[in-house]
């Protein structure tokens, strides 16, 4: 919460401190709003968007539903646990294309797309700390705890070629 003291020397409470930021470019980012229309993706039971100032473009950290993509990766030629399925390019790259997709249906803008994705195959919960007891995630602790992705992915976008 954000407040303010009043004349009389008590604490008001004027509004909610809202988690956005704002990319290198100067566009401010809404992560959660991002977050909600990642989850509707089938494959996507929980999703972390990030992004920071010195940078172009957000990444995000996604927990597939497990239910939906063991189901579906037989179906499709791939076998493995939910882990290797996780760490598979081509699972990878299928599901950033599915996230693309509900991306333009839900009229967002080119920025406010993860450029890169890592999927991860433990959930967020209240046990290793990523959620609040009200179910948020809580960003500062999810950035800690993936910080050496969130770099790996940052650096990879910053190997390719300019489109």
């Amino acid at each position: 919460d954000i407040g303010m003291w009043t004349m009389s020397g008590n604490l008001a409470i004027i509004d909610r401190k809202k988690n956005i930021f704002k990319l290198a470019q100067g566009e401010y980012i809404a992560p959660e709003k991002i977050e909600a229309i990642y989850c509707k993706s089938s494959f996507v039971a929980q999703a972390f968007v990030h992004g920071d100032s010195l940078q172009h473009q957000l990444v995000a950290i996604i927990v597939p539903d497990s239910e939906v993509l063991m189901k579906w990766a037989p179906e499709n030629g791939f076998n493995g646990t939910l882990q290797e399925l996780c760490e598979n390019e081509k699972i990878i790259t299928m599901i950033h294309k599915d996230l693309d997709t509900i991306r333009k249906e839900a009229k967002l803008l080119g920025f406010e797309h993860a450029a890169s994705i890592k999927l991860e195959y433990q959930p967020f919960t209240l046990e290793n700390g990523l959620l609040t007891p009200t179910f948020k995630l809580k960003r500062d602790v999810a950035r800690q705890r993936y910080q050496h992705d969130i770099t790996i992915m940052y650096s990879k976008l910053a190997a390719q070629p300019p489109r």
